[in-house]
């Protein structure tokens, strides 16, 4: 089969209030399509919550301009704990999450009209494309990018998750795992400075190494219409010592929590990241009798994780089935397609069908 990476599927983000956490990123950016939404136990999960199985409930949003989703994620075992210093820009962990625009300026109307925190103004990456930044109500950074790919109309602006900016402590050695194991092959930019850009958001004015990654070719497999192209920006300081965003917390509190790629070809990927070093810490196979899928609530597949060499988790999720009209109990099997056959672009619009509109 072969190990194919489709694209990034969500990124977690850890919240005190889910049903709050739903309803902003709906009305404010267009993360409307619901996928699932399930009550669970994380019990294969024990590396990344001090050994104990933890009480959760996810929603999986998506938005159908393009991207990944959110997969917005609140403890209920116990209270969601937020961090107890501040952390700024270049601490270790997921920085900031970047969302795709097809046209910035509207996107920056857009948000202003609807009183979204903006930090700053339209500004310039160091490869020339216009970003700028918000600031959620949970204290989350977003940088909205100028990327022409969608895939249809959406209820927003701006589309969904275009890709992250992690902080990390060694560039090169995580390079091992975003460039190597998820074949972040190009490398747009990386260089060493201040960044006019990032002068606004919080200790962005410190001087620091930045990496950008994108992928040659573009993604392939039954959801890369929908995903889309992604990039991977690494960025590492250089004049003060970084702290770990989760200091004294566990993955799913407050904050973003990992960053998932769906792919095909698993079993092949898990050997891959053994051999460089990066071995699965949690691996949804090995607790299922049979090889069968692992049910996520009306979707299912498999799923696993490695840490990155900060210790930051990152999420691989083999789809199998994805339920398309919800209300009509109708779904996709998709574990006897070609993989790297993209789904037809009929199928994958009716899940607009699964929008929430209050």
């Amino acid at each position: 089969m072969g190990i194919n990476i489709v694209g990034i599927q969500q990124i977690g983000i850890g919240v005190e209030d889910l049903y709050a956490g739903f309803k902003w990123y709906r009305q404010n950016f267009g993360m409307d399509i619901k996928i699932f939404d399930e009550k669970a136990v994380a019990e294969y999960m024990l590396p990344y919550t001090e050994g104990k199985s933890r009480e959760r409930h996810a929603i999986l949003a998506m938005n159908m301009l393009g991207g990944g989703g959110f997969e917005i994620w609140q403890h209920t075992g116990k209270t969601p704990q937020k961090a107890d210093f501040e952390f700024g820009l270049g601490d270790i962990g997921i920085n900031i999450c970047k969302v795709k625009s097809p046209d910035i300026h509207k996107t920056f109307d857009d948000l202003k009209q609807k009183q979204v925190k903006i930090i700053g103004d339209i500004a310039s990456s160091p490869d020339g494309r216009k970003v700028f930044y918000v600031c959620d109500p949970f204290g989350n950074y977003f940088q909205f990018v100028q990327e022409q790919d969608t895939f249809y109309k959406g209820t927003s602006e701006n589309g969904g998750t275009y890709g992250a900016v992690i902080g990390v402590t060694n560039i090169d050695e995580s390079l091992k795992v975003y460039q190597y194991l998820l074949n972040y092959d190009n490398v747009i930019y990386d260089k060493t400075d201040t960044f006019s850009d990032f002068a606004s958001l919080r200790r962005g004015k410190s001087n620091m190494r930045r990496v950008l990654l994108s992928h040659s070719q573009p993604r392939k497999g039954a959801f890369s219409q929908l995903l889309g192209p992604t990039q991977i920006e690494l960025i590492q300081v250089t004049d003060r010592k970084p702290v770990n965003i989760y200091k004294g917390r566990i993955w799913g509190d407050p904050g973003f929590i990992h960053l998932c790629f769906d792919v095909t070809g698993f079993d092949e990927l898990k050997e891959k990241c053994k051999n460089a070093g990066f071995p699965f810490t949690v691996d949804s196979t090995s607790q299922i009798v049979g090889g069968n899928s692992f049910d996520m609530g009306d979707a299912a597949g498999h799923f696993g994780y490695i840490s990155d060499p900060d210790g930051i988790p990152i999420e691989f999720v083999e789809t199998h089935k994805l339920p398309i009209i919800d209300k009509l109990n109708i779904s996709i099997n998709l574990s006897k397609r070609n993989p790297d056959k993209p789904l037809p672009r009929f199928i994958l619009k009716a899940l607009s069908f699964m929008r929430v509109k209050k």
